[in-house]
């Protein structure tokens, strides 16, 4: 599998979007799935094998463009239009996976390789970067989207949209994922805090409206406010903060992973989620694991994570009302706990493993769909899930045929992982 994956989760800053193809793509290079990831190029970024995923900056050797985060998106974008055949003779492809990325979404990959080619889509990003640059990027979008006839969404709404912008593609959605430790963390006693986790952006994550909100809500409440992770506006969140006169009431704590990313969501009072738009709600779906309640704007796919039985939401850029929410929650652990203790439940099903095989089972071995049909994948049940012995026949059916046509090819076969 090429997966053209566009962002590296190392990299400062990285997205959910990053994390999906990383947990998604390890468990298959576990299964034996040989797994190819090209990403934009950022400092310090080299070529590099992790849990059997190989990662591939391009282009390789940027310059300083790879200190600009737009002129790094330009450059891997021109390397995917201009370079995708050598990029399928070199690693020799049974799949190539386009994730859907700013600024255009898709390049309409399909139309530049005969490999089979999905979609995959955790959000359409033109309109809101066509109003941030200015650019026509919904032109290209358009063409892109119209180019592919398989596209995989991440959550129900979004799939609903991808099948109403192109009614003939066959569309699936297999959502994202969450690590099982976050289900496992010890009881720890929660501080007098609310946690913002995740990047520090104001575009989408709407880390501005939680400082403003917070600045309401600060008079009236003694929780101070935990900011974890980075980001492009990492710099201007703190301008803000002070500006507010909030910033002896906010800690600043860095970029967190693994283990202590779940610590800590376990350890918070109330999870804040402010996002003006999102892909999915993975730091919603984070936090409820771990028994954290959730406050979020009402918006498409936060309000399908966030019901009433784990969290409160308010009206979209309310800032009013999520502040008053926020000082009510926070005063009240009684009831935190109460919706805490109902969030692990409803997300017990986004199970990383039985969501790589849900996608290992839709590319490989599922029945063809009439065309603009679409499913959800995989059910609370795991019923999507392959079986071992399914999965098994798709890897000695899969390297057979790729035995058989790199001993034809006469391009360079890959290198070994």
């Amino acid at each position: 599998m090429l997966h053209l994956g566009f962002e590296d989760p190392r990299r400062p800053g990285a997205g959910g979007g990053s994390v999906r193809t990383h947990e998604v793509n390890r468990r298959l290079a576990a299964r034996g799935v040989e797994v190819t990831v090209v990403v934009a190029p950022w400092p310090g970024a080299t070529e590099t094998v992790r849990d059997g995923v190989r990662y591939v900056p391009l282009p390789a050797h940027p310059g300083p463009l790879a200190r600009s985060r737009f002129a790094s998106q330009i450059a891997y974008f021109a390397v995917v239009v201009t370079r995708l055949p050598w990029l399928t003779r070199r690693y020799d492809p049974d799949v190539v996976v386009e994730d859907f990325a700013a600024p255009f979404s898709s390049v309409c990959v399909p139309y530049l390789t005969r490999r089979p080619v999905v979609g995959l889509v955790q959000w359409l990003f033109a309109a809101d970067k066509a109003r941030e640059f200015h650019l026509p990027f919904g032109v290209v979008e358009r063409r892109g989207l119209a180019s592919h006839t398989t596209l995989l969404a991440v959550s129900d709404d979004l799939g609903a949209e991808l099948g109403r912008r192109n009614p003939t593609a066959r569309v699936e959605v297999i959502p994202n994922g969450v690590d099982r430790a976050a289900f496992t963390r010890p009881a720890a006693e929660r501080g007098d805090y609310v946690l913002y986790l995740g990047r520090l952006e104001t575009t989408s994550k709407g880390l501005d409206l939680l400082l403003r909100a917070y600045a309401l809500a600060a008079p009236h409440t003694t929780a101070a406010l935990h900011i974890a992770g980075d980001g492009p506006h990492a710099d201007a969140a703190r301008a803000l903060a002070a500006e507010l006169g909030i910033a002896d009431r906010v800690r600043w704590l860095g970029r967190l992973d693994g283990p202590a990313r779940f610590d800590l969501l376990a350890s918070a009072r109330l999870a804040c989620v402010p996002s003006r738009q999102e892909t999915f709600g993975m730091v919603a779906a984070e936090a409820l694991a771990t028994g954290t309640p959730v406050l979020a704007f009402d918006i498409p796919r936060l309000r399908d994570l966030v019901t009433d039985d784990v969290g409160v939401r308010v009206p979209p850029g309310d800032l009013d009302a999520y502040a008053a929410a926020l000082v009510a929650l926070a005063a009240d652990p009684a009831r935190c706990a109460e919706l805490g203790a109902k969030g692990p439940p409803t997300v017990a099903h986004l199970d990383w493993d039985r969501i790589a095989a849900a996608q290992l089972s839709w590319l490989t071995t599922g029945s063809p769909r009439t065309s603009g049909s679409r499913t959800r994948h995989p059910s609370p049940t795991g019923d999507h899930s392959p079986t071992e012995k399914e999965a098994e026949t798709w890897r000695s059916t899969s390297l057979r045929a790729t035995r058989t046509r790199r001993s034809c090819s006469p391009g360079p076969t890959p290198r070994s992982r």
